[in-house]
Formats: C-alpha cells, sequence, structure tokens
C-alpha cells in the first residue's frame, strides 16, 4: 500500500507536470478505469515512449479521484511495465515497443528529397543569423510594453513600422512614413488582401483585368484566378516588361511588376520604361504594384532605387524578409497610398491574424539594431561568390551555356538550345538534381508572335548550403548538353 501522507517515491517534491486528457467512464471502479485509459493512451500511441506524466496529486485533483487510487493506478502499471518511475524524476511512459492496432491510419511515409537542390525560392537556410536575432529577441521582449502581448493592431507594431519606414527609404528609396505602412505575412498575403475576399482593396469589376509581366510564379497567378482576377501577360526583352503595350488595354489599371530584377528572367526595368509606367498610371487613374522581391541584392553595383519613389500615389510598393531573411519568419510590408491605407485595414479585420507581434518587435529590433544590415551585406557577398562560382564552372564545362540577366538575387536562367529544356530536366531527375525550367513560368496567354518562347533553366544558387553548393554545380553541368 502507498503511503500518501508523504511524496509519492516516483514524485518530485514540487510536483509539476503537463496536462493529460483521459476519458473514464462514469461507472466501475476509479482505479480500475484509470488503469484502462492510460493502458488505452499508452497502446494507440497517443502516450508516447518517454512522455512525462503529471504527478499523482495532480492527476487525482483534474479528475476528481482520491489522490491514493491515482497512485495505486501508476504504481500497479509501473509493476506492469507500463509505467517507469524514478525518485526524484517523476513517472514516464516506458521504453518499450507496443505495436500500433491495425486499424489505425498510418501516415503515408514521405518521399526522400533530392540529392541536389537548386530550386530558386528560398536563401540558404543555414545562413539565418540565429544568434543576432536570438540576442534581438531578448532586447525587444525585455522593452515590449505589456499591451504588445494583447490582440494585435492590423497594421502592424508601431515600432517595426517607423524603422521599416527609415530603412526603405536609407536602402531602398522608398517615400514614406509609418502610417502608410501595413505589416503583413509575405506578398501572397498582399496579393490576398488586395484582390481576395468578400471586399476586396481592387476589385476586378472596378479596375478590370490586372497587367503582369509574361514571365512569373505561376502560385501567384494562381492565386489572382482564384479571386477572379484575369491577367494580361506584357512581352518582355533585355529592356524589361514593354510597358508601352499597356496602351492597347483600355480596360487595364493595374499592372504588377519586378522593376529591380525581373522575375525570373533577370533584367531590370529599363529607367525610360519605369517613368512611363508611372505616366501611364497616373493618366489611367490606376496603380502600379511593386514586387521588390530581392532589391536589396545587386552585385554588380549601386541597387537601383524603388520605382515608388517617383509616385508614392501610384505605386504600391511590396516587400518581404523571405528573400532577405528567411521565409519561414512570414512578415511582409505594403507601403500604400494614403486613399489605399483605410481600405487594406478594412480587409485585414479588426485584430491582427496573421504576423505575430513578437516576430515584428524582434525584426524591429534587429533592423533598427544594425543587424539587418550587416546580415545583408554578409549575404550579399556570400551570393556574390555563389553566382560567380556558377559561372566559373560553366565557364570551364559548359561555355556554350549563357548566363542571363543581371548579377543580382539568389538566382541565375540558363539559356538552353532550342528544343533541350524537357529532356536536361529528364536527366537532372534521373540525377536526383532539383532544378526549374523557364517554360515553367510562362504565361499561358503568351503567344509566340508576341514573345517567342526561350529554353532555360531557373537555377537558385543560394539554395544549397555551403558544404553542397559544389557537388550540386557538378551534378548541373552533368546534364547539361553539349554544344550544337
Amino acid at each position: 500500500m502507498t503511503d500518501t501522507r508523504g511524496t509519492h517515491p516516483s514524485e518530485p517534491a514540487h510536483p509539476t507536470g503537463s496536462d493529460l486528457h483521459l476519458d473514464l467512464p462514469a461507472t466501475g471502479g476509479r482505479r480500475a478505469a484509470l488503469m484502462t485509459a492510460l493502458r488505452e493512451a499508452i497502446r494507440s500511441g497517443r502516450l508516447a515512449p518517454g512522455t512525462r506524466l503529471p504527478p499523482y496529486r495532480a492527476l487525482a485533483t483534474d479528475l476528481g479521484l482520491a489522490r491514493n487510487t491515482a497512485a495505486e493506478a501508476y504504481a500497479e502499471l509501473v509493476a506492469e511495465g507500463w509505467l517507469t518511475a524514478r525518485q526524484g524524476s517523476g513517472t514516464t511512459v516506458a521504453e518499450r515497443a507496443e505495436p500500433v492496432p491495425s486499424g489505425r491510419a498510418r501516415r503515408p511515409s514521405r518521399r526522400p528529397g533530392p540529392t541536389h537542390d537548386l530550386r530558386q525560392g528560398q536563401p540558404d537556410a543555414s545562413s539565418f543569423p540565429r544568434t543576432a536575432w536570438l540576442a534581438a529577441a531578448r532586447r525587444a521582449l525585455t522593452a515590449a510594453p505589456n499591451e504588445a502581448f494583447g490582440p494585435g493592431d492590423p497594421q502592424g507594431r508601431r515600432e517595426l513600422r517607423t524603422v521599416l519606414a527609415d530603412y526603405l527609404a536609407r536602402a531602398r528609396g522608398v517615400r514614406t512614413d509609418p502610417d502608410r505602412i501595413v505589416v503583413c505575412s509575405g506578398f501572397a498575403h498582399a496579393l490576398r488582401l488586395l484582390f481576395d475576399g468578400a471586399a476586396p482593396v481592387l476589385p476586378p469589376a472596378e479596375h478590370g483585368p490586372l497587367a503582369v509581366e509574361a514571365y512569373g510564379l505561376g502560385f501567384h497567378r494562381g492565386l489572382l484566378a482564384a479571386a477572379g482576377v484575369t491577367t494580361v501577360p506584357l512581352p518582355i526583352d533585355e529592356r524589361g516588361a514593354r510597358t508601352g503595350e499597356l496602351a492597347n488595354h483600355p480596360d487595364v489599371r493595374t499592372a504588377l511588376l519586378t522593376p529591380a530584377h525581373q522575375f525570373p528572367t533577370g533584367g531590370p526595368l529599363h529607367p525610360g520604361r519605369r517613368a512611363a509606367v508611372v505616366d501611364w498610371a497616373r493618366g489611367r487613374g490606376g496603380l502600379v504594384l511593386e514586387d521588390d522581391y530581392d532589391g536589396e541584392f545587386r552585385y554588380d553595383r549601386q541597387p537601383v532605387g524603388a520605382l515608388q519613389g517617383l509616385d508614392p500615389e501610384r505605386v504600391v510598393y511590396l516587400g518581404s524578409a523571405s528573400k532577405s531573411l528567411t521565409p519561414a519568419l512570414r512578415l511582409g510590408w505594403m507601403v500604400l497610398p494614403d486613399h489605399l491605407v483605410d481600405r487594406v485595414l478594412a480587409a485585414k479585420g479588426e485584430r491582427e491574424g496573421w504576423a505575430s507581434a513578437l516576430d515584428q518587435l524582434t525584426l524591429a529590433e534587429f533592423v533598427d539594431s544594425g543587424g539587418y544590415d550587416r546580415h545583408v551585406r554578409r549575404m550579399r557577398r556570400r551570393y556574390r561568390e555563389r553566382r560567380d562560382e556558377l559561372v566559373a564552372a560553366l565557364a570551364a564545362r559548359a561555355p556554350h551555356v549563357e548566363v542571363s540577366g543581371i548579377a543580382a538575387g539568389l538566382h541565375a536562367v540558363l539559356r538552353l538550345e532550342p528544343g533541350t529544356e524537357r529532356s536536361v530536366l529528364k536527366a537532372a531527375a534521373y540525377r536526383g538534381l532539383a532544378v526549374e525550367g523557364l517554360a515553367d513560368y510562362r504565361h499561358p496567354a503568351v503567344g509566340e508572335e508576341a514573345m517567342p518562347a526561350v529554353d532555360g533553366l531557373v537555377v537558385g544558387y543560394a539554395t544549397p548550403p555551403d558544404h553542397a553548393y559544389p557537388a550540386a554545380l557538378g551534378a548541373l553541368c552533368d546534364i547539361l548538353p553539349p554544344c550544337g
């Protein structure tokens, strides 16, 4: 019999533990019912081996049982081998192999990842500045006011909007103030706020089709299509999107562009076309949506300033931390014309439901302390070296393959001989090399007469960690077709 006058041998002197949900039948002996419920939780896998159970006194209180009933149930299950108890360490589920019942659904096993990953779209995950970020988080949480831990402001934390206004003005030439910035959870979230929902900010019935670049992310086109938005492709050449063709679409009042570094083909929008598209927006009473997805990463010269600086009332600037820090952070920002701020906030709702206030405070401190600038400079050097390695490898092993676009961003496009893209992708898949073809990014409505298709590979040179990059480049060169 367990002595319940003092501490049970399996209980720490100051009992603590996790909550445990158990359903006990209303009839029958309490000890037997508790033992049955615990056995079933272990047998089904809901309580995994090594799981620490709550102290028997806490469990007894939660279930409305006598303490000695819970203590005796624990003791018997220890004796049976279901549980393990050690003085001062509490009671845990025993490390025992219990087969899962045949009727229980099993999750399908995940397919193994590629041997070499050169897909675009994310920075080197190993480069995230964990130590500096953690230090910023500690400073931010220490200084945070109590109200920061309540319901979030849909516009975003004032601290973050203030430092963003300063940083974007300094680094990207954006003209704004904190009251014109709305924090979101990334570029896709910004598109949903503008075009989707019961009361979209830019309803298709009012703004008509959306002009987009002939090459871009299919995910974004799909998101827009789901919101009922028709997209009209603008052909691209060596000067970027041919914005002069907007005049051929009188029903279009909004255009989505990547002016600093066209995605994915890699060229910047020509200065004359930058000015012309802003003039078009003014004359049409429309808007330009500027996706500045990697504007900080220009390697051959100073990055070109944001298009938004030419006319803050006609350009919506969209940025995020996905390329500069990590897509896991899920923080982005919209710099809006005055007349759109209230409409975007109405679309977000009364409370912030997407972007963590604590992450916002940490990012604000990280930027304000200079940590963000230091990280971007460090990654600019690293990614430039990565791109240089890619160019050198091609020069040595496949000199006939051209790297198109400017030295910028986290990816490059390799031009291939006509008709070879599909076979190269098949060879890559056979070798375990994950890489994407240029055709995947082409708008389905672009005709050959407007813009002939070009075969190519979109190579994300930022994705692999340093130790895996040389092998990935070797695998890439192995699958490239020979000259002619």
